[in-house]
């Protein structure tokens, strides 16, 4: 990229995971930070830094301007060379001097690392405080599990490759071996592989290795990660991959139960992968609604799920194909009432932007290939495209894809809203005067059913660059269709009185960023905090106590438990913490993000962090190092 595509990408998504920004009058920590983590982030393919530009916060919409440096040549070769000898190993930046406005700016590529390198870090701090990664806009310093993850890239297996350590032949189940040769029979009846013995089989797909011996002896075959999860027996799954299950969770409404005394019903379910996915796709057509269908010709009506049964198929696959089993967290399928929602941990090693293009990069190669041996998951990687042309067939709204490698987990979303149906058409005719695109057209629908929309979801709906589609949202604010929420890469908009009537019944969540739209608590407001002279008169003494006794450079491990105290007590917004604790607003937020992250507190609207109500709650089971 060059300097002006660097700007423009900067003011319509702002500084986002591989773009940043800098003043940079000199070669600075912050400089060098950022180059650290684009070497390091796995996955991300390295970044893009622009330097000499400043970001203008006083204006009405906050935008990135040209304040160009003063010895772009002197800046250049300071950093090369700083990047050379900083570091354990060197980095080699590319570096482009360009003009802007008639202003020196510099264009910053840094590689990603290759893996036998990582992790880079600082030569004077060591390990880990020396090193970094890019999470979302923001450069972290490692922990020691950020180090385990970028040790762990080193090797040239994939980790489903990898021997589980405690588990023996005796683990694999002879019924889950034959579902597979009855599955690759059906694909292709003359499969080579179907006359050889179980153990050979066994061999060929990775499920076992043999383990090295030592002083010469001959080491045992064991099963793999791929081999327990593809072919283990019950037992073995519980015990060796407690977390890597389905759950099925049925939620009342469109939130995730923001009344504690609406719970939602789950089912767990824990099978080899080719039952598991069938079992899975079992429980999740049997309970979607179904729509009614006479085909021409047909004297009898046909009743078939809202989404399509190759859609529900594929995107289980998909999500037990790619997920991270590095992580100990469970694939949910959640179905809403008015959406299917699947969740699995592993961000996307390929680029959201890409979804659906030939190629792929599987996490897990040799679970991955069973699958697609046995046509479980599509041909030529193209499971992405399939889905989007299944529901555009069946005339249902575009699956929505959210990669969040911050939180290192994947979601898809299925609307179960009918696209641009007689209904929605008849509705879009009173905005005849904005003189909407098809396009257009589609973003209102979407924002009708989901009653909000950001970016990344135009994109998805419309196939469109980043630039097009901020252009088309601000087209329809400034029609007056929609209103602007948050800033920066945050900003979503949603609803005017204009587009939906206050008396409809969905005006309740006019001024939220609903489930469906990325959540970023760097969108929220950066006001100074709000002081409170004097306690609530229904706080507990011991609590009242406490907080008194905190004083303005009371370490941050004291604060952060005066937090979980409090809300222990009663569920508390962010500002409320503000107030009660006589600090900044920025300061309590990294505070309670930290808390979150650690599972100390939980939030009431896990799956929309900028919702205007959110609130926490201390986790009663979570006990903090």
């Amino acid at each position: 990229m060059n300097a002006r595509e660097i700007l423009e990408a900067l003011n319509v998504l702002d500084e986002h995971e591989r773009v940043e920004a800098k003043r940079a009058s000199e070669v600075g920590k912050s400089l060098l930070e950022s180059v650290c983590a684009f070497a390091n982030e796995p996955g991300l393919d390295g970044g893009w830094l622009l330097l000499g530009v400043v970001r203008e916060d006083l204006a009405l919409f906050p935008s990135y301007e040209v304040e160009g440096l003063s010895q772009p040549d002197k800046l250049s070769a300071d950093l090369a060379s700083q990047c050379r000898t900083e570091f354990n190993t060197p980095v080699r930046v590319d570096i482009a001097a360009e003009e802007v406005e008639g202003k020196a700016v510099l264009v910053v590529r840094v590689p990603e690392a290759p893996p036998h390198d990582k992790p880079v870090y600082f030569k004077r701090r060591g390990l880990p405080a020396g090193a970094m990664r890019r999470i979302g806009s923001v450069d972290q310093h490692c922990t020691d599990d950020d180090l385990l993850v970028l040790y762990q890239g080193r090797q040239q297996d994939s980790f489903d490759a990898g021997i589980v350590p405690d588990a023996s032949l005796d683990d694999l189940a002879p019924e889950a071996l034959a579902d597979y040769r009855q599955s690759r029979a059906e694909v292709n009846p003359d499969a080579e592989e179907l006359r050889w013995s179980d153990e050979e089989l066994l061999q060929s797909l990775g499920a076992i290795r043999r383990t090295t011996g030592g002083a010469g002896m001959i080491g045992v075959w064991q099963p793999t990660v791929a081999g327990l999860l593809l072919f283990g027996k019950a037992q073995a799954l519980r015990r060796c991959f407690p977390m890597t299950r389905v759950d099925y969770i049925r939620v009342p409404g469109r939130e995730w139960v923001p009344d504690p005394e609406r719970r939602f019903d789950t089912i767990e379910l824990r099978d080899p992968l080719f039952r598991l996915v069938r079992r899975a796709q079992a429980a999740v057509l049997d309970d979607l609604p179904r729509a009614f269908a006479l085909p021409e010709g047909e004297l009898q009506r046909q009743d078939r799920p809202v989404i399509p049964q190759r859609v529900i198929r594929e995107a289980i696959v998909n999500a037990l194909m790619h997920r991270s089993y590095r992580s100990t967290s469970p694939v949910q399928v959640i179905r809403y009432s008015n959406r299917l929602e699947i969740r699995n941990p592993g961000f996307s090693l390929k680029s959201p932007e890409h979804l659906g293009e030939p190629g792929s990069q599987p996490r897990n190669p040799k679970i991955a290939a069973v699958l697609h041996d046995t046509r479980f998951a599509e041909i030529k990687w193209s499971g992405i495209r399939v889905m989007r042309e299944s529901m555009d067939q069946a005339g249902l709204t575009p699956p929505l894809f959210e990669s969040d490698r911050g939180r290192d987990l994947f979601v898809a979303r299925y609307l179960f809203h009918h696209f641009l149906g007689p209904d929605d058409i008849a509705w879009l005719a009173q905005f005849k005067s904005v003189h909407l695109s098809d396009d257009d057209a589609k973003a209102l629908v979407f924002v009708k059913e989901a009653l909000a929309i950001d970016n990344a979801s135009y994109r998805e709906l419309t196939g469109v660059d980043p630039l097009a589609a901020s252009q088309a949202l601000r087209r329809l604010r400034d029609a007056g269709l929609l209103e602007q929420k948050g800033r920066g890469s945050a900003t979503y908009y949603v609803p005017t009185t204009k587009l939906l009537p206050i008396d409809e019944p969905v005006s309740i969540a006019l001024s939220s960023k609903p489930v469906g739209l990325s959540g970023n608590l760097g969108g929220l407001s950066t006001d100074p905090p709000m002081q409170s002279s004097k306690l609530p008169p229904d706080l507990p003494p011991a609590l009242a106590t406490v907080i008194e006794r905190l004083g303005m450079r009371a370490p941050p491990g004291e604060v952060e438990a005066a937090i979980v105290m409090l809300c222990a007590w009663r569920e508390l917004r962010t500002d409320e913490l503000v107030a009660l604790l006589a600090r900044r607003a920025g300061t309590v937020r990294s505070y309670v993000t930290r808390l979150v992250q650690q599972g100390c507190i939980q939030q009431r609207y896990p799956r929309q962090p900028n919702h205007p109500q959110q609130a926490y709650r201390a986790n009663t089971d979570h006990e903090r190092d």
